[in-house]
């Protein structure tokens, strides 16, 4: 069976005034002669993306849209009207996203993560804002610690909300956040905690002590090649790490205090310096 809204492998069957029929064995869609190369031959088959059009005729198309059904992404409005907006797909048909289906108002030029769905009625491609309508939420298959991407879809009250690997929502802190984050943003994460009521909280640097073991080597590398001193401390600031590491602050103070015990270094408040002994390494 076609898959509307997704991307399907269909044969070429025939042609009409219009262009090349492509079927599944069952159901036809059209390609329009202005995408069909010389090449495109009667048996062939070709991988296409499909949709149903506004007479609700299966239409496919050799574009590759921004998003599928099913996905998440940052999309343009390119029109506005009184009871819904369209946004650019990508494709030669606009996504719409229904009055009630827009979280916030919709305005011309304006980019939101949206949901892609089907509408039940007719199969038709809608895109919706109320992202938490369409997140799982029950038996989350994430563990702490997970390696994630993240889809940055805007700013709460507590830092900024993201998508997680196209199925589930999250938190990042604005307290534990050190880059200046933007919507539409693709990013790797981690996930840091997974709370009882399913909320899970999320970082974007790797937890663990993993993550220690790898930062122990890139300070005690740039410390031997930066003759052996490195002006950050316990008291340096936390964007001052983060600009030099890419880490936290208490990462950093982790990290240094693991290379402090094993008496490879000394800390100052605003200084780190390899002990004598092991400059000659």
């Amino acid at each position: 069976m076609i898959a509307i809204g997704q991307y399907n492998d269909l044969r070429i069957s025939g042609k009409s005034e219009k262009g090349l029929i492509l079927t599944d064995g069952e159901k036809e869609a059209l390609l329009n002669y202005t995408e069909v190369t010389p090449k495109n031959e009667i048996g062939d088959v070709v991988n296409v993306f499909v949709y149903v059009d506004k007479d609700g005729g299966m239409v496919a198309t050799t574009q590759r849209p921004f998003a599928c059904v099913g996905d998440f992404a940052y999309l343009t409005v390119v029109d506005e009207t009184k009871d819904g907006a369209f946004m650019d797909l990508g494709i030669g048909k606009d996504i719409y996203v229904p009055l009630k289906e827009q979280k916030r108002p919709m305005f011309k030029g304006d980019k939101h993560v949206v949901y892609v769905f089907l509408d039940d009625s007719n199969d038709r491609m809608l895109a919706s804002s109320r992202l938490t309508n369409f997140v799982e939420e029950e038996e989350i298959d994430l563990e702490e610690g997970d390696e994630v991407s993240l889809l940055i879809v805007d700013r709460s009250d507590l830092g900024f909300n993201a998508i997680i690997d196209n199925r589930y929502i999250g938190l990042l802190y604005a307290n534990e956040l050190f880059d200046d984050l933007q919507p539409g943003e693709l990013r790797k994460g981690w996930i840091k905690k997974i709370r009882v009521e399913g909320k899970i909280d999320l970082s974007l640097q790797p937890m663990g002590y993993s993550h220690i073991l790898d930062s122990k080597d890139i300070i005690y590398k740039e410390l031997k090649e930066n003759g052996g001193v490195i002006h950050l401390g316990d008291k340096s600031s936390p964007d001052d790490i983060y600009h030099r590491f890419k880490i936290s602050k208490n990462a950093f103070k982790k990290t240094i205090g693991a290379l402090y015990k094993e008496r490879r270094i000394t800390i100052a408040d605003h200084e780190i310096k390899i002990v004598v002994d092991e400059t000659a390494e």
